[in-house]
């Protein structure tokens, strides 16, 4: 069923209560050393995900755009469990591997939540994040993202919702509602069930939204944006997606422009069909390029901006262990860094963050010419025989080969027919000779993947500008709340 039409208004009283809770001080309590911050985040980046970007694109001796940046960390990801308390509590349950949503939580709000939560904490109470908080001391605001713009990511920034599934645009019991946490079923006036495309249509938290998901939005929704004076450049009540050239155009305050029904379009897709419908939808760069460009313009006689970029396709690539598409994403969200370092280098107050909300499918450089243990005839022997969970030390004998059934070569080479093929992909990189190609056991970057799904490793962080300092070495994903929120003078 639909929501009900009084719950609509609200989503922007729920967000500007739990904003008016966390007190903002005057943005000028930053003493001038912080006007923007840009929060880029690589979905499902590891650390070997940039490793093999960089291999791919520059050389061993070359270094991607977010390597370039002088303050280098590393954070923690792991989530908590339903009803779980904050770290140090008595009740506190961890779960050690994050989902986008949970993970989105922690840098937007600073606390610890369950898998699928959004701007709730672990027992389901309403946080407030960090971009209303900005938007409430009188920032300008962006969020964009290659995702539909109620996935996980984007959606921490602007939504409180039990279930990230409730998306929109119709309501449903078993998407939104979470009685394991709540105990019986909230009232459809409840924010936390109310879905994300309603509140972010109605709760005004992001002066700037780009990216996709037009599907999750309806007349309503384009009626609500319109009264509080978005130029809406996607219809949702035509379904009709904006192109490069609408988003190119625009010059509005507040300006919303979703370009695909779903998830953008890979990189590879549009330039090999550049007579496509996908091909006319803007880059990542492109958009946050843009995004500046109009945040800036609002706030050029008023406080700062803080946008968020979300390179969502990382992750999606990296699920479906598609190691070309996962390198190619990696590079785009590296060259949208690239668009935001520039700016902060010539504005001087601004404040860049790079990272990733979790790690995905255990992206692995092995070593050229090797094969993977689930193209092994046997696994590796155990030397500890009495203890099975110690693999730590394993033998590699002649016994050791490969299962003729499950490996015929790279996956992206002479076996990528075979769909029982566990064989690494290949690549060519910039320090290769001229002739070797990918797919070929020539090619210097051997690539695996450990599963289809997110793993609990630690996620980079880099940093440049003011207060970058604080990124650096071992710091948690709820950290970064306080270190946005400090920056902007909205969490002190």
């Amino acid at each position: 069923m639909k929501a009900a039409g009084a719950a609509l208004g609200v989503v922007a009283v729920v967000a500007g209560a739990a904003a008016s809770a966390a007190a903002a001080p005057a943005v000028d309590s930053n003493d001038g050393r912080v006007k923007n911050v840009i929060y880029l985040l690589g979905d499902g980046m590891g650390r070997t995900h940039v490793d093999a970007a960089r291999l791919r694109y520059y050389g061993a001796n070359g270094k991607l755009n977010m390597e370039q940046m002088p303050v280098v960390g590393q954070n923690a990801t792991y989530a908590v469990e339903k009803n779980s308390g904050q770290p140090g509590q008595p009740d506190f349950k961890p779960n050690l591997v994050t989902d986008s949503a949970s993970a989105a939580t922690a840098w937007s709000s600073g606390v610890k939540t369950y898998n699928a939560a959004l701007g709730v904490d672990a027992k389901g109470k309403v946080v407030p994040t960090v971009m209303e908080l900005a938007k409430n001391a009188g920032y300008a605001t962006g969020n964009v993202s290659t995702a539909e713009i109620t996935d996980a990511t984007p959606a921490g920034q602007f939504s409180h919702a039990l279930a990230r599934g409730c998306q929109g645009p119709s309501y449903s019991a078993s998407s939104c509602q979470d009685l394991a946490v709540t105990g019986q079923a909230l009232p459809t006036t409840d924010v936390r069930v109310i879905p994300i495309a309603k509140q972010i249509a109605r709760n005004g938290t992001a002066d700037v939204i780009l990216g996709g998901g037009l599907s999750r939005f309806d007349a309503a929704d384009e009626d609500a944006l319109k009264a509080q004076g978005y130029d809406v450049l996607s219809s949702p009540t035509t379904q009709t997606v904006a192109t490069r050239s609408d988003l190119q155009a625009a010059k509005a305050q507040k300006v919303f422009g979703l370009f695909n029904k779903g998830n953008l379009t890979i990189e590879k897709f549009k330039r090999e069909n550049p007579s496509a419908p996908q091909a006319a939808e803007p880059s990542l760069p492109e958009m946050t390029s843009k995004a500046i460009d109009l945040l800036k313009d609002r706030s050029s006689k008023g406080n700062g901006f803080y946008l968020q970029v979300e390179g969502a396709l990382i992750d999606k690539r990296s699920h479906a262990n598609d190691a070309a598409q996962t390198l190619e994403e990696t590079k785009a969200f590296d060259d949208a860094v690239k668009v935001a370092l520039d700016f902060a280098k010539r504005d001087g107050h601004t404040l860049v963050i790079v990272t990733a909300d979790h790690e995905c499918a255990g992206f692995n450089i092995i070593e050229k010419g090797t094969f993977t243990n689930a193209e092994a005839a046997a696994p590796p022997t155990n030397n500890d025989g009495g203890n099975p969970a110690n693999n730590s030390a394993t033998l590699r004998t002649s016994g050791n080969v490969k299962d003729p059934s499950r490996s015929t070569g790279p996956i992206n080479g002479s076996g990528a027919g075979n769909v029982k093929n566990f064989a690494p992909a290949t690549f060519r990189t910039a320090d290769d000779p001229r002739g070797v190609t990918d797919g070929s056991t020539e090619a210097s970057l051997w690539l695996t993947y450990l599963s289809g799904n997110h793993t609990g490793a630690d996620v980079p962080v880099f940093g440049y500008g003011p207060s970058s300092e604080k990124v650096s070495g071992e710091i948690d994903n709820t950290d970064l709340f306080d270190i946005v929120g400090d920056a902007l003078g909205v969490t002190k």
